[in-house]
């Protein structure tokens, strides 16, 4: 079973801000995406190298609010930032059952869509992204599927060399990364924060 990081989110109140500033830090600009009526929310996409990528994702204010509230809803003049990450698994059933014995709580599985602006389908499976164990520290997970991945159709903003996690509770949070199979750096902190290290020909950015 192939288990490894997919794609980290970095939440933003609006979208296009969110744009400029990835494109500021990394010097290419993020690709919109599209919708997710499901969730509330849309997104803009770039790649960071084989097999990972980088979405940022607002609330879409043309969307009406889910059932469960937007999935993303960064309130105007508050920083952006990443808020959680998302790994990518060859046998999401097991994955899942992996966790659930070990009492994690990421949710069910479900399919997930969207349209691209060019009127194509982009579809995968997926846990919960609403369930945050650990306040986002742990990921949620995804299949894609025969679906392209998204690293291959986007424009390239670097390649992906590290994630750290920050948390309170660091010892429960790489425990649970064991179970998933994940192996990452992460310290003791007050509050919880993820930061991503990303090589541009410009040189290494940090991005929290």
């Amino acid at each position: 079973m192939k288990q490894n990081l997919d794609h980290v989110l970095y939440a933003t109140s609006n979208l296009e801000q969110g744009m400029d500033e990835i494109e500021s830090l990394l010097g290419v600009r993020p690709a919109r995406g599209g919708h997710h009526p499901q969730f509330g929310t849309h997104n803009a996409l770039l790649s960071l190298g084989a097999g990972v990528y980088l979405e940022v994702i607002a609330r879409d204010p043309d969307l009406p609010e889910p059932e469960g509230g937007a999935f993303v809803d960064v309130p105007d003049g508050a920083q952006s930032r990443l808020v959680t990450w998302v790994m990518q698994t060859s046998d999401i059933e097991q994955t899942v059952a992996a966790a659930r014995a070990a009492d994690i709580g990421i949710g069910k599985i479900s399919v997930g869509r969207r349209e691209n602006p060019d009127g194509s389908t982009v579809s995968w499976q997926a846990t919960d992204p609403y369930a945050m164990p650990f306040d986002g520290a742990l990921p949620f997970v995804i299949n894609w599927g025969k679906t392209p991945h998204p690293s291959a159709t986007t424009p390239a903003g670097g390649r992906f060399e590290q994630l750290l996690i920050e948390h309170p509770q660091a010892e429960s949070v790489r425990s649970g990364l064991a179970v998933l199979g994940l192996n990452l750096e992460v310290s003791e902190a007050k509050e919880y924060r993820l930061v991503a290290k990303i090589r541009t020909p410009d040189g290494e950015v940090t991005l929290a």
